[in-house]
């Protein structure tokens, strides 16, 4: 049963708004955000101008200065698209190593993290988080494999990665279709199909280039 949608906020339109224009271009990254001027052209007040900058914000797209203000966050596709890449070609066979070892303890942390993960995706909330909750689950079914250093590598892509894995989540149904995944990667894990959980694991990451390619790519 489907859930019924709650009206949006004076805030949140105004950052839709924004992030549409950001993600079509019609603002450049680099570019200053006058509040002022923002609401003037909207016809509302600043109050929710400044609510709006401070979600988007939290999505990556926009950067708050002390003294400088709100300005659009620089996007770059190929140097997101090469990190992704590299998550790729090292969580593909991380998730391997890992089933080697895999004791239901592993799945019990990850499925926790996972829990908590899927309550604030379905209602949108801490939206800052998302991209830590999804290293926390990813690092969780990693542990097993007893690769720090590769751990490390992957940490810093991660990190990297921060503000595009919010984007990548924002957009259509990808909210609905990582927590499938995320789901299914578990099950995998709990039956020993090391080949089935490689492969989703590659088409887990190929899905986020792909809509970023979509996002992004204009």
């Amino acid at each position: 049963m489907l859930k019924p949608k709650r009206p949006l906020t004076l805030a949140q339109s105004v950052a839709d708004h924004l992030r549409e224009k950001i993600l079509k271009r019609e603002i450049m990254g680099g570019e200053p955000l006058r509040q002022e001027a923002i609401a003037n052209s909207l016809d509302t007040s600043i109050i929710p101008v400044r609510e709006a900058l401070r979600q988007l914000e939290a999505e990556g797209l926009v950067e708050l200065h002390t003294h400088r203000g709100a300005v659009a966050t620089k996007l770059s596709l190929e140097q997101a698209l090469e990190w992704i890449h590299l998550r790729r070609l090292i969580e593909t066979d991380l998730i391997g190593k890992a089933m080697d070892n895999m004791t239901v303890e592993h799945i019990a942390k990850a499925e926790r993290i996972l829990g908590e993960f899927d309550q604030d995706l379905d209602v949108g909330r801490n939206i800052h988080r998302w991209s830590d909750y999804n290293w926390k689950f990813h690092s969780a079914l990693y542990d097993a494999a007893n690769r720090p250093e590769t751990m490390k590598v992957l940490a810093m892509l991660h990190n990297k990665c921060d503000r595009y894995i919010r984007l990548q989540l924002l957009g259509g149904d990808h909210v609905d279709r990582a927590e499938k995944e995320h789901a299914e990667l578990i099950q995998l894990c709990r039956n020993g199909e090391k080949r089935a959980a490689k492969a989703l694991m590659y088409r887990h990451i190929v899905g986020v280039e792909e809509d970023l390619v979509e996002q992004l790519g204009i």
